[in-house]
């Protein structure tokens, strides 16, 4: 499964953000769960974040939701955005080396 989440945060709370996003990749780095690949990024604009996530675990089991870091960031997610989190269900057509391939 190959997902797309978008948010914009509100100006003040961006470093807040990054900390959090910070923190579950020092725990995914720790942790290094199969099957997951996940990349953030910030946008021009300084205050729109993107996530992009596929996991494949052969159990069915999502190793990044798993994970107190995240619990931690998505708790009060929307609390810091302006525009809340969309996720787009994404069908991949091609990648290289975007999702460990």
């Amino acid at each position: 499964m190959k997902r797309m989440v978008q948010y914009k945060v509100k100006s003040d709370r961006v470093a807040e953000n990054e900390s959090y996003v910070r923190a579950v990749y020092e725990a995914l780095h720790q942790a290094r769960p199969p099957g997951l690949h996940y990349a953030t990024f910030k946008l021009a604009d300084g205050v729109s974040f993107v996530h992009l996530v596929s996991h494949e675990a052969a159990d069915g089991a999502n190793g990044l939701t798993a994970l107190p870091a995240f619990k931690a960031f998505t708790a009060e997610i929307r609390e810091r955005c302006e525009t809340p989190p969309v996720t787009t269900e994404l069908e991949e057509i091609g990648s290289y080396g975007f999702f460990g391939n």
